[in-house]
């Protein structure tokens, strides 16, 4: 993951260990490419310990808060089989699934104009 400013210094956690270090969980507004153009809020601890690998194979052991928390622990909950709609209410879940539904639909109509645009090859 890379949360930097100018996205050139990313992040890399290899077979990641994560604790929560607080008992109160706060709400941050997510998404999620897995589920494009929905945001929700979702609670998660606000400081958790991750324990990894960089990608040196160099052990990482730090406490972090704040947006590092939310994405690791949303990144964690990818490799759990989880998305960030998971902890919404049936209804909220009912409405992204809808969205999404619309949204492929509208690209891949989208994709058909860009396919019908295409110069076809001429046949002698």
């Amino acid at each position: 993951m890379d949360l930097s400013e100018d996205k050139n210094s990313p992040r890399v956690f290899i077979n990641p260990k994560v604790t929560p270090l607080v008992e109160e969980k706060q709400p941050y507004e997510e998404g999620c490419l897995s589920v494009p153009e929905v945001y929700d809020s979702v609670e998660r601890p606000n400081k958790v310990r991750i324990e990894a690998l960089d990608e040196n194979g160099q052990k990482i052991d730090e406490e972090v808060e704040g947006l590092l928390a939310v994405c690791i622990q949303h990144e964690m909950d990818h490799l759990n089989g989880v998305i960030f709609v998971d902890y919404l209410s049936r209804l909220k879940q009912t409405r992204a699934r809808d969205k999404v539904r619309k949204i492929v639909k509208i690209r891949e109509k989208q994709g058909e104009q860009m396919a019908d645009k295409q110069p076809q090859p001429s046949h002698s």
